[in-house]
């Protein structure tokens, strides 16, 4: 594919509306609704060649620091959390409060560059909320993670 197939492929990309569809899930918009209440932010949809998960995912962001990426399945959707060199000694403490499944995908994460990129798959809303917990280490939420 040329650069200017890929352009057009991404101009054409689907809307939030398309992507919830996809996923089927009402995890999706629990996480969505609670990502952009407590952060007073909104999603961005890109498309990525990323080699841990190409395709169409959704952004979010505050005062430019990421929060996490949300990649869309059929039925369900991963979640990318980088927790870096700040949120490491808190991540440790509170990783054992999170549910069996996240402790696994943490501690079985390489990390590089003083940094874990957590790929978590949403299937259940024990992992919702962990995710939440996850996400505030990186920035404070308006509102609490419950």
């Amino acid at each position: 594919m040329d650069m200017n197939q890929k352009k057009n492929t991404e101009s054409n990309g689907p809307d939030f509306t398309e992507l919830e569809k996809k996923v089927n899930s009402p995890l999706w918009a629990q996480l969505t609704s609670y990502l952009e209440q407590a952060y007073g932010t909104s999603p961005k949809i890109e498309y990525s060649g990323c080699s841990m998960k190409p395709g169409w995912n959704v952004k979010y962001k505050k005062s430019g620091k990421s929060l996490c990426t949300l990649y869309p399945l059929d039925g369900y959707f991963t979640v990318l959390v980088v927790i870096g060199a700040k949120e490491k000694q808190e991540a440790d403490f509170i990783i054992h409060t999170c549910s069996e499944y996240v402790q696994t995908v943490y501690s079985t994460t390489k990390e590089g560059m003083g940094q874990k990129w957590l790929m978590i798959d949403v299937r259940n809303p024990e992992t919702v909320n962990d995710l939440k917990e996850l996400i505030a280490l990186r920035v404070t939420p308006k509102l609490p993670a419950s």
